[in-house]
């Protein structure tokens, strides 16, 4: 195993795993609505009527997924996986309103 490539490929990875959570809670709010969904990675369709919803949609589940302490719980991980070896201090977290998401004319165009 190269450790270096490990390394290098954790934090996309990483990111990459917010992109699927997103459009798994996307497609979830979609059959919840009732408006069709077909996506594939962080591109996300729908009917052109219903496009309006799933915008909605896509704002209210990035609120609700990036409203988690995701840093902080992979932090407590990494403390478990390391084996006593502290990981880097997280960096200090700004005082962006998540909610202003809704807002947002481009998050989802």
């Amino acid at each position: 195993m190269d450790k270096n490539k490990q390394r290098m490929g954790f934090p996309p990875n990483f990111i990459h795993s917010f992109d699927a959570t997103q459009m798994m809670m996307t497609a979830e709010g979609c059959q919840r609505r009732g408006i069709q969904f077909a996506g594939v990675h962080d591109s996300f369709w729908t009917h052109a009527c219903d496009a309006p919803v799933l915008a909605e949609i896509i704002r209210e589940a990035f609120i609700e997924l990036h409203g988690q302490p995701l840093l902080e719980d992979l932090m407590k991980d990494l403390r478990v996986h390391l084996g006593g070896i502290e990981p880097p201090p997280l960096p200090k977290q700004g005082d962006l309103d998540l909610c202003r998401v809704r807002e947002s004319k481009y998050i989802f165009n």
